[in-house]
């Protein structure tokens, strides 16, 4: 299963699971998916469609490494962690989106980022936000000037936007993901 995952990106359909342990009878798939569940290794959504546990997406902590001063480290295995649920709260109301521009360069937001956000949360002074405002569509902070709520980008070149019709914000902006390479 492992392999498929890793070939396609997805788990596999209970047919494919089917081949794959090699079961001819649905009957047996389910019961195997049923202890695959029970061992958080898969969940499955109201369809029943497999997507990957607790235990499958999980990866290793080692430690603590110094961003200043270098010192001597012995690796040991201190924990695991799921990166799903350490990034992603509120699965149903989560989505990704791939920055672009420079806007937020400030706050460490490049373009080619992925952002994750959530609807559906009140924004708090301060949180970066996903915006409609006026009609078109931004990232940037959430401030409040006078009582009215502003958009601030995080690069001096961008003026404060102050709405002239219309601002909604959409989600908030929970994490953000970069790859090098």
């Amino acid at each position: 299963m492992w392999e498929f995952f890793n070939s396609k990106r997805r788990m596999p359909s209970y047919a494919e699971l089917g081949e794959l342990l090699v079961l001819r009878s649905k009957n047996a798939v389910s019961q195997w998916v049923a202890k695959l569940e029970e061992a958080g290794v898969v969940s499955q959504d109201r369809t029943g469609r497999l997507s990957a546990g607790q235990l499958f997406n999980q990866v290793r902590v080692l430690g603590v490494i110094e961003a200043g001063f270098p010192n001597a480290a012995e690796e040991e295995v201190l924990d695991t962690m799921n990166l799903d649920s350490y990034l992603i709260g509120n699965r149903s109301a989560t989505y990704v989106l791939r920055v672009k521009g420079d806007s937020m360069r400030d706050a460490g937001i490049r373009e080619g980022d992925l952002a994750i956000v959530e609807r559906g949360v009140e924004p708090k002074v301060g949180d970066i936000v996903i915006a409609e405002v006026d009609g078109a569509w931004t990232m940037k902070y959430y401030r409040k000037r006078g009582g009215v709520a502003v958009l601030e980008a995080a690069n001096p070149r961008y003026k404060i936007i102050i709405p002239k019709e219309d601002l909604k914000i959409e989600a908030v902006v929970r994490s953000i993901i970069r790859k090098y390479q």
